[in-house]
């Protein structure tokens, strides 16, 4: 269990500009040379069919997670942590807030792509119960390595959000004396 009071002064926001460089310092640690450039993450805070959190540490961006909402489906782009920030939960915390955006919007499913040897990424979904549903062959151009597709149950359904909450609940009970 993660001790909130490791990680004080923690705040979800849209993404905005303001966050850019924080966010432009993470991405090419999490994703190498074919990271997104300014260009593209201000195309995607302006573009009216996405969402884009951040999560930040006394107005420290240390994660940050996106998606397209396609009618009634979210597809998320993006998710990345500081790598100082990993293995605290970080991550857990960007989904689960996306689920509750996406939730709040009436979208049903939420679907990704995921490298095959993204092996912490394919446990994460898995643990907020995405089931793998294809395989994109030589998806990732950097390498040609196949994506797995995964996709959430319904989102709108009591069963799932009672799984997020738990879930989420769970990751952050303060731990006993």
């Amino acid at each position: 269990m993660v001790n909130m009071t490791n990680l004080p002064n923690i705040k979800i926001e849209h993404m905005s500009s303001y966050h850019l460089d924080d966010v432009l310092e993470i991405e090419p640690i999490a994703f190498g040379k074919h990271h997104w450039s300014r260009e593209s993450f201000n195309n995607e805070i302006n573009n009216l069919y996405s969402c884009y959190l951040v999560i930040c540490i006394e107005n420290k961006t240390i994660g940050y997670i996106g998606a397209w909402q396609i009618q009634d489906e979210g597809h998320i782009t993006t998710l990345a942590v500081h790598p100082e920030y990993r293995r605290k939960h970080i991550a857990d915390i960007l989904l689960y807030s996306l689920f509750k955006e996406f939730k709040a919007k009436k979208v049903k499913w939420l679907t990704l792509e995921v490298r095959i040897s993204n092996i912490a990424a394919v446990n994460l979904y898995k643990k907020f119960h995405f089931k793998q549903l294809g395989v994109r062959k030589k998806y990732y151009q950097d390498n040609n390595e196949d994506g797995l597709i995964l996709w959430s149950q319904d989102i709108q359904s009591k069963e799932t959000e009672a799984n997020f909450t738990q879930i989420y609940a769970k990751t952050f009970e303060k731990e006993t004396v």
